[in-house]
């Protein structure tokens, strides 16, 4: 990764020097210039790259990927970091790279408990992660702010407003941390139980609370997925989006095999503590959807359970706009990404691939294992992980501050910190751009999921799930 982050090197130069050439960037990239949004008259149709992005994906699951990007223009933003990507990609950059998280919205902030239990808020998706320019996160962020506000029902200028107090949030929280040591900068983390007894507003104040109280509680039940009643756990399913795949289990299982076999000595000893009982397919996320996903159920012999997640890693959104990375197996770019971006990264991650043929897959677009590569975590609690999102619902403004502030702390991990802040300055230049921005994709973004809408209509692209993802692998295995 050093040759990935040329922050490393620049980092050797004492910082006052570093925050002198981040003023300097400001000539050749005007902050004021951020607001820019122009789309290009060679500007790709927005459909036709959903459905290039799609035929690398499990055919049969399209139809829930579209339904839930249909919804609105945020939840088409949500699916379509191919479309931003390629947008972000002609837009004005000073410099800076850091690791960026590449699908960067409010919703993709969430919270998790840290090794020791506490529960810490953070950026939770990683699948589009690379070394990319800075602005490219905060972007999009802001843009997924304004259109959450527009769907709350704030007017155009408080919408506005949260991508400008975010963006002001993330400037002064990188002036914060560019005086203190890298060590400090890898310690800090955010404290969710204090982030909310510090937001201004005491009604969501007090809901945020007690929703997450409810949320932990969840944790501790496994999530609802696990059935104890027979003796042995089970994984439980809940169709047509968490169902079992028996003629794909054991490449599953092989594949996790594979997982554990590669693990340092020291989690070698805690995972040979644990047997491979159940596993299960499930469908996740906006933009994943459409990627292969499955749970697997470890138990010790007294019947005490470990959920692991093997999750498919396709090439980033990103990719055909930045350097190549660096790693073969796209489970581990993830895995590598999201332990540089977060504090306090899960203890299990890891990365994996299956050995499958891949040409059925291609034909007939069934759940087929094939030739796939894949990372490895804990299973989120996806209740507990989407906090944010809900956290959002009561109290924007206050969620606004907490991702700008998180994002800068995720960002310096492998900034250039003080040149970062030497650019951004401490008055409200780039805010104010990033706002003007946000607003103008918001724009861009509604009229993308206006045409989005009307493929759905004419028929270009399905909503309509024409059998239970089980089903339909059972009739193509049979058919073959």
């Amino acid at each position: 990764m050093i040759a990935s982050h040329p922050a490393q090197s620049a980092s050797l130069i004492p910082r006052t020097l570093r925050h002198a050439n981040g003023i300097k960037l400001r000539k050749a990239a005007p902050r004021t210039q951020q607001a820019e949004w122009h789309p290009s008259k060679k500007r790709a149709d927005p459909v036709s790259i959903l459905e290039a992005q799609g035929a690398h994906r499990i055919s049969a699951l399209l139809p829930v990927r579209y339904a839930r990007m249909a919804v609105s223009p945020f939840a088409f933003l949500r699916g379509a970091a191919a479309v931003m990507a390629a947008d972000l990609a002609g837009t004005l950059t000073a410099g800076p790279k850091v690791q960026s998280c590449g699908d960067c919205h409010l919703a993709n902030f969430g919270s998790y408990a840290s090794a020791e239990g506490i529960p810490v808020f953070d950026i939770n998706d990683f699948d589009e992660t690379l070394p990319a320019p800075f602005e490219w996160d905060i972007k999009r962020l802001g843009t997924s702010l304004v259109l959450a506000g527009r769907e709350a029902g704030l007017a155009d200028g408080s919408a506005r407003n949260l991508a400008r107090s975010m963006a002001q949030s993330y400037a002064q929280e990188m002036a914060h941390l560019a005086p203190i040591s890298p060590l400090e900068i890898w310690a800090e983390r955010i404290d969710l139980s204090a982030a909310i007894a510090g937001f201004q507003n005491k009604q969501a104040r007090k809901k945020v609370q007690s929703l997450l109280e409810a949320r932990l509680e969840s944790a501790r039940k496994h999530f609802g997925l696990v059935a104890e009643d027979c003796g042995t756990p089970r994984l439980t399913e809940k169709p047509p989006l968490v169902v079992r795949l028996p003629e794909q289990d054991a490449a599953i299982r092989t594949a996790f095999a594979r997982y554990i076999a590669t693990q340092p000595p020291e989690r070698a000893i805690l995972l040979s503590r644990y047997a491979l009982q159940d596993v299960i397919f499930k469908v996740v996320g906006v933009g994943s959807v459409g990627t292969f996903c499955a749970i697997g159920l470890f138990s010790t012999p007294d019947n005490e359970v470990l959920l692991l997640q093997i999750k498919e890693a396709q090439t980033s959104v990103l990719a055909p706009y930045l350097q190549p990375s660096p790693f073969h197996n796209q489970g581990e770019r993830v895995v590598v990404g999201q332990r540089i971006m977060q504090t306090a990264s899960d203890a299990f991650l890891g990365w994996t691939h299956s050995c499958g043929t891949d040409e059925a897959d291609g034909e007939t677009g069934n759940l087929s294992i094939g030739q796939r590569q894949f990372y490895v975590r804990r299973l989120k609690d996806q209740r507990l992980a989407a906090i944010g999102a809900e956290f959002a619902q009561v109290g924007l403004p206050d969620y606004a501050l907490l991702c700008g502030r998180t994002l800068a702390r995720a960002h310096a991990r492998s900034a250039d910190v003080a040149t970062l802040a030497g650019y951004l300055g401490g008055g409200r230049a780039f805010a104010d751009a990033i706002a003007g921005f946000s607003v103008a994709y918001a724009d861009q973004t509604k009229a993308d999921w206006k045409a989005f809408c009307a493929a759905i209509k004419t028929g270009r692209i399905s909503t309509q799930l024409s059998a239970s993802p089980s089903k339909e692998s059972t009739s193509q295995k049979q058919k073959s």
